[in-house]
This record gives C-alpha cells, structure tokens and sequence, in this order.
C-alpha cells in the first residue's frame, strides 16, 4: 500500500525568530481503593496506599508561527479513543494543532487498573479517574502555554543499567518474561535539557526504554514505578519540571522486576535519575571561546578566565509526520474471544466467592488475564484493520539539534537502535508510547521466536521494517 497526503512539514519557524517555552504540571493521583494493575498473578483488587503521586508533566514549545505540546501522563496506555479525547482538550485549551502535540504515557503498571475484566471491585473509581484524564492532560498544556518565556535547548546522552533484554527461554525452550543477557538491550538514556536565557533550567526530558514493571503482583500501592522517583532526583538535582518518555521498551524490562518491595523502584529510579542529571548538569546550549581576562599576582599567580559564548544555539523548531500500513496476522473470531474472556472472569468471581486457595485463584485469573488480552488484540484490530492492514502515523519533533520520534506502538528495541543509527540527524531520541496504542510491535526474528508480545500483537512479518523506514522519512522532514 502506498502513502497518502502527508503533509512535508506540519510546522517549521523561521530560522531568525526567538524559541520560548514554559512547563507546568497536575497532579493525577488515583485514591486508594481504585481498582489497581491488572497482574495476572495479583490477589488483591484495589489499591491500599499511595506511595508517590502521578502526574500530568506538560512543555509547550512556540517559535514564531510554530507552536508544540509535549506531554508526559502517569498511564498504563492512552488508547486512540483516549489520545484523541486528549488531543481535542489540549487543542481547545491552548489553540495548538492537534498534530502539534504529542501525548506521551509512561506505560507505568502500578496505576489504576485497565481492561482487567476479572477485576471488578474499585472499576468505578478506576473509570472515573481515566476518564478524568483529557481534562487534567489540557490543564497541564494550559498552563505550561501561560507560562512562556525565551529558552535555550541543549541535549546530550548518558547511559544507565537497569533495563535488560527480556525476552529469555527457560529449558523447555518456551519464552518467558524475564531476564535475557544476549539479546539486544539499548541502555542510552536521552536527555533534552531546556534553560531560561538566564541558564536557569525549566524543563528536562529523559528518554529511556524500560518497561515501567518494577513493582509487580504483590504491590498494592499506587506507584508511577521507575520514571517518578527519577524525574525527582532531576527536578531536586537541576530543578525545573522532568518528563520521562518511554523509549523502544517492547523487548527490555528491568533487571529488577515483578517486586512487591517498594524500595527497588525507588532505587532503580534513582539511578537512572542520577545519570540523567549527571547529563543535564553539563549541558550546554552555547559554543564557548575562552578569553584569558588578567592574571592576579598571588603566592601562585591566579588565571582569570571568561567563557564566552560564539555564535547562537541551534533552536530549530518543526514537527512532521509520515504514515504507514502495517499488514495484520490472523486472529481468532472476535466473539469467540469475548465469549471465552466472559466465561474465565466469571470462574475467577465463582472461585473468589468460594474461598479457593491462593494457588487456584492465581491459576484462574492468569488464564483471564491472557484472555483479556486477546480480546483486547482482536479488538484493535477489528477497530483499527482495514484490508487486512492498519494505518500507523509516525511524529517527528525536532528541538534545536535533536529530533524526538514517536510512534503509537510498543516496539522491540531493534526498530529504535536501527532508526537512531541510520538517522542523520544530530541526535535522535526514539520513541513508542506516544500518539496512541496499537500494542506490540516485534521484528520478523521475534515473530519467529514467539512469546508474549508476539500472541498479543496485531501485526505480521514485515512490519517492523516498515516503521522504521517511516521514522526515517518523519527525520527526514524535520531535517532536511
């Protein structure tokens, strides 16, 4: 299939006009007794306590004509349904084009519960709280709009291990979830840092590809996993406000996963928060000359030194998109599916209300959880799938020297390196968790090796490559 209309340049400012910003920030913690996570292997239904708050983290970036959103939300996903819901708010509240803003979700898994059909006590708070979403996701863009002011951008890369590939095969040679020390693993962390004209620092984006699943089944608390303890080392470390984007994460988790102890997130987080500030802290927007000012006599003579700043920083501002078909695999029935989903979330009630044990009830809600999933793939595709194929959009954001990629997917971390690599850009920081979901997207290798992320995902062979030639071409519009 070939593509159609897309625009070459959705937004570009002159190069001569002045970049200005301003971030804000609300707060979207879920109250205890929200329905919570959805593990397969969990107990408990809802959520206990409240560990760190989650957040609404917005940066509107303007540039004569040129205006953009980025926002980072403390979700699990933000379904099409949901990231067009959000768009239209932002679009009403700021006045920005709604392919001007990027949606971003952290994918964290310690949050309300989502498409968990056997979880059924606290589903009205977790629905209300999602549906609260749009407007709290305009509130931050709104408010980070009111606050603009000149900026400076710089970026730079460090890099952090706490994510590891996790895709490994136990003796049987059925794949599970994980750690794999042999497959690919990207552990760059990106950081774009943007600073008032005074070097005071306003916004710092981390962008790092690990699947936010630290805390696992035995958490009953509200937690925004890894990203929010490292956003606050950051904003304690730099100041200013932090957004945490999700990088190719579908394949790479954390060494440290699946815990009920709250103090491996914390820790974890800290870590990659540690090394992002490390980065920011020596970013600098401007070329500097050094001018040797005097030398004061003293028992060693003194060096005084200025470092002037040459030239203006690169504050290039442009985002484009380019789009795609992605052909789609053979599903079962749709009805089928839900029909099976009904029937297993209907044992686990009869089991719960019974007093099965601890290991019957577990059983049964992993079988309703896989189901769930299923149902929720057939529906995607049966929502999104036309001629067999389905229609993603890739969104290209260039800042000064750096170009942020973002696709509407959960990609295996081959299809990041491969764009990063073959972009031209100065720097590129890629993306999925953005703009919409679309679940899994793996290689052709991974399809071959199967697993979780290859029954849950929508796609066929050939996919891969076709968003990263798509990624390509959006770089290719930004930087041309």
């Amino acid at each position: 299939m070939t593509i159609t209309d897309v625009p070459r340049v959705t937004c570009a400012a002159m190069p001569d006009e002045q970049l200005f910003a301003g971030a804000a920030r609300t707060d979207i913690t879920p109250p205890v007794g929200v329905a919570h996570a959805g593990w397969g292997a969990q107990r408990h239904q809802v959520a206990e306590a409240i560990d760190m708050p989650l957040y609404v983290t917005a940066l509107v970036l303007e540039k004569g004509d040129a205006r953009i959103a980025i926002v980072d939300v403390d979700v699990l996903i933000l379904t099409a349904a949901m990231d067009a819901e959000a768009r239209d708010a932002v679009v009403n509240a700021t006045g920005i084009p709604a392919d001007n803003i990027r949606l971003a979700y952290s994918h964290n898994h310690g949050g309300p519960a989502m498409m968990s059909r056997w979880i059924t006590e606290g589903a009205g708070l977790a629905d209300s709280w999602h549906a609260a979403l749009p407007a709290k996701i305009a509130e931050a863009a709104k408010a980070a709009a009111a606050e603009m002011q000149p900026v400076v951008v710089g970026s730079g890369t460090g890099e952090c291990r706490i994510n590891v590939n996790r895709r490994p095969i136990d003796a049987t040679g059925t794949r599970f979830t994980g750690r794999n020390w042999n497959d690919p693993v990207d552990r760059e962390v990106g950081v774009v840092g943007i600073d008032k004209l005074d070097g005071t620092p306003m916004a710092t984006m981390i962008v790092y590809a690990c699947h936010p699943t630290i805390m696992g089944h035995d958490s009953k608390s509200i937690t925004p996993d890894f990203p929010g303890p490292a956003r606050q080392v950051v904003e304690q470390t730099v100041g200013g406000l932090c957004l945490f984007m999700q990088g190719a994460g579908g394949n790479q988790g954390p060494i440290h996963g699946f815990t009920g102890d709250l103090n491996v997130y914390r820790r974890e987080g800290t870590k990659l928060g540690l090394e992002a500030a490390r980065v920011r802290m020596n970013l600098d927007p401007y070329e500097r000359s050094e001018r040797l000012v005097e030398i004061v006599p003293s028992g060693a003579d003194l060096g005084i030194y200025e470092d002037l700043p040459v030239g203006k920083p690169d504050d290039t501002l442009s985002v484009a998109w380019d789009e795609t078909f992605l052909p789609m695999r053979e599903l079962q029935p749709l009805n089928e599916l839900i029909a099976r989903a009904d029937q297993l979330a209907e044992e686990v009630d009869q089991l719960r209300s019974n007093g099965a044990s601890h290991e019957e009830l577990i059983a049964a809600i992993s079988k309703a959880k896989k189901a769930s999933i299923a149902v929720n793939c057939a529906s995607l595709s049966a929502r999104h799938g036309v001629d067999g194929h389905i229609k993603v959009r890739v969104q290209a954001i260039r800042i000064g020297s750096t170009v942020l990629v973002a696709v509407p997917l959960e990609p295996f971390v081959e299809i990041g390196l491969e764009v990063k690599a073959k972009s031209p850009a100065d720097r590129t920081f890629f993306s999925g968790f953005s703009n919409g979901h679309l679940n899994y997207l793996p290689t052709d290798m991974g399809i071959e090796e199967g697993g979780y992320e290859v029954d849950v995902s929508p796609f066929a062979a050939g996919s891969a490559g076709l968003v990263t030639q798509a990624s390509l071409n959006a770089v290719d519009r930004v930087w041309p």
